[in-house]
């Protein structure tokens, strides 16, 4: 992608006027044009039938102009804020192309019930092997639909940290909010396991992909997709009862 931002992608507009002269603009985007690159290798797993790395850096570039905007002056604050922002138009996109096709989404709905009721039958969280036994997976269709539980429940994550961020008060008021934000997320990580509060650092804080987490952890992709899951359905049962 060349460095021409701001850019105009599928006729969207960035939210609000600029606050930043225009070179200034750009030399903010060029800075934290890494963080895109990073978030965009993430989430190529998930996207990458509906979307090349090119399209996808550019609707990240958007998703960071309009933080920028939103947001005012960066500060060492900023690069969270944008990480939800990028990562948000880019789900977004997702979702209007209707990314992942309705037969696929029954089929794993499917699959996740028939695992609730063999969990009902068992008394017990079934092993892999006998929830193949069960659905008549095979290894591969098995892996591939932990891989996709895994990305749905990584965008429900997303879509709860990204709620409240509509708005933006005052810097004092700002401050306080991030505080905490952060707050809130320190304690639904508390509430994990080591090894899956790993999986969700290195996937959020360090922008890794879940390929890149797997060789970190020396596990299987299916595993890393599992662990994944199992995190972030923690995490966002500790969020959803704080936001009620």
């Amino acid at each position: 992608m060349t460095a021409t931002c701001p850019i105009d992608f599928y006729g969207a507009t960035p939210a609000g006027p600029s606050v930043f002269a225009p070179a200034v603009e750009q030399r903010w985007l060029m800075q934290y044009l890494p963080l895109v690159k990073r978030i965009v290798r993430q989430l190529s797993l998930q996207a990458n039938q509906v979307l090349d790395r090119e399209d996808m850096e550019q609707i990240g570039m958007m998703g960071l102009l309009e933080g920028l905007r939103r947001y005012g002056e960066p500060d060492e604050q900023f690069g969270k804020f944008a990480s939800l922002r990028i990562r948000g138009a880019i789900l977004d996109e997702l979702r209007r192309q209707d990314w992942r096709p309705r037969q696929v989404r029954q089929q794993a709905h499917k699959v996740r019930d028939a695992i609730r009721d063999l969990s009902r039958q068992l008394g017990h969280e079934p092993s892999d092997e006998e929830i193949k036994a069960h659905t008549g997976l095979d290894e591969k269709e098995y892996q591939d639909f932990l891989c996709a539980d895994s990305s749905e429940a990584i965008e429900s994550l997303d879509e709860l940290l990204q709620s409240g961020h509509e708005h933006f008060p005052d810097t004092a008021e700002l401050f306080e909010e991030r505080l905490i934000k952060e707050r809130v997320l320190a304690q639904a990580l508390a509430r994990l396991d080591e090894r899956e509060r790993l999986v969700l650092t290195l996937y959020y804080q360090h922008e890794l992909s879940l390929k890149e987490i797997a060789l970190v952890l020396e596990v299987s992709d299916a595993r890393v997709c599992q662990l994944s899951k199992q995190a972030i359905a923690k995490a966002c049962r500790f969020l959803t009862e704080r936001s009620q």
